[in-house]
This record gives C-alpha cells, sequence and structure tokens, in this order.
C-alpha cells in the first residue's frame, strides 16, 4: 500500500494466497553436546545457536527441545512446512532416544509404558520402549513423536524412575553417524526428501 516500501525479513509478504519466503530453506542437523540451551533467545548463557552460527546466515529455530544436559540430534530450518510436520504429534515425526535410569527398569513398567497410561486426565503414549540389546536394564530406548524431552521425564517420574542421561540418536531416518558431537551438517537433498515423504 505503501510505494518504495522495502520489505524487511520478518515481514509476511503474500502472492496468489501463498506465503513468500525470501530466503531459501535450510535445514541443519546438529548433535548437541551437554551444558547448552535450546533456545533461541539472548542472554541465556550458551546456547545451540552458537553451535550452529556459521552454518547458515537464515533465520532458523530448532524444532522441539534438548534440555541443557541432553544429548544428541536436533534440527534447524526456516521450512514452516517441516515444522508443522514435527509438530503434529499424531502424524509428526518419530525420535528415538537412549535413555539411561538410576535403576533397572522392571519388566512390568516397561510394559505399562508400552501399552499407553494415564497422568491425570492425559493419556500417555509411546510408539516403542525397549531394553538396549548388551546393556544393564536400566538402558532403555524409546521412541516418542512428541517434539519437547519433557515427556521422557513425565514417564519415568509416573513410575519413579529418575534420569541420568537422554540422548537424541535418530529423528526419522536421521542418525549421528558421520557427526561428531558437537558438530553440525547440512542435510542432503535425499535425506530432505525422505523426511517429507515421512
Amino acid at each position: 500500500t505503501e510505494m518504495g516500501y522495502k520489505v524487511k525479513l520478518n515481514d509476511e509478504v503474500k502472492f496468489d494466497g501463498r506465503r513468500i519466503n525470501p530466503e531459501p530453506k535450510v535445514y541443519v542437523l546438529l548433535n548437541k553436546p551437554k551444558g547448552f540451551a535450546t533456545t533461541t533467545a539472548e542472554g541465556k548463557g550458551r546456547t545451540v545457536m552458537d553451535l550452529i552460527a556459521n552454518a547458515t546466515n537464515a533465520n532458523v529455530k530448532p524444532i522441539g527441545r534438548l534440555g541443557r544436559n541432553s544429548l544428541g540430534l536436533l534440527l534447524f530450518t526456516n521450512d514452516d512446512k517441516i515444522v508443522q510436520k514435527f509438530t503434529n504429534s499424531k502424524t509428526g515425526v518419530a525420535r528415538l532416544f537412549h535413555v539411561e535410569l538410576d535403576k533397572n527398569l522392571k519388566f512390568e513398567d516397561l510394559k505399562k509404558i508400552q501399552d499407553g497410561f494415564k497422568v491425570g486426565e492425559d493419556l500417555i503414549t509411546v510408539e516403542e520402549i525397549s531394553y538396549i540389546e548388551g546393556e544393564s536394564k536400566n538402558q532403555v530406548g524409546i521412541k516418542i513423536k512428541n517434539t519437547g524431552n519433557t515427556i521422557l521425564r513425565t514417564i519415568f517420574d509416573t513410575f519413579k524412575y529418575d534420569i541420568v542421561k537422554i540422548d537424541c540418536v535418530a529423528i526419522g531416518h536421521l542418525t549421528k553417524k558421520d557427526i561428531p558431537r558437537g558438530h553440525w551438517k547440512h542435510l542432503t537433498e535425499q535425506e530432505l526428501n525422505t523426511l517429507k515423504m515421512l
């Protein structure tokens, strides 16, 4: 409506009803170490944004959260469609976590978690849970579609277990292969296509 108006990066511009994003779509996969907060806010100490500062100039944000002391994979993007795909807990993309507990997980508790259980009015469900082969029974693999890891604390708190370590080892088909702790990589075309099809 104003002649000579210069569009800013955070302005929403639409053409034929579709949003135009001036930035190219960017997808960065980080293998997060301990001690970094999952936030884009300033003044929070060391954050995951510091770790990917050299990856892109695009305005990317992390999808989901990993606590400051949690480890593992975190995906960053400026692609709204991918963000929506992840944040829909019914059709979302599953994440696999390696969780270490303060004591062995009883088989009957594992079964209850697998079958789903209620906390108040909420039904808590997981995609899969199992002991990790060759490890003691306090090491479990758990797959969820929820984007936060607070759900993991809710699950194990309910059954009176403390979490010692959380490590996100896979997001859909994406793994930590060839990404050392604290490093990142851009998704390949093939990885991105597979992610869109999930």
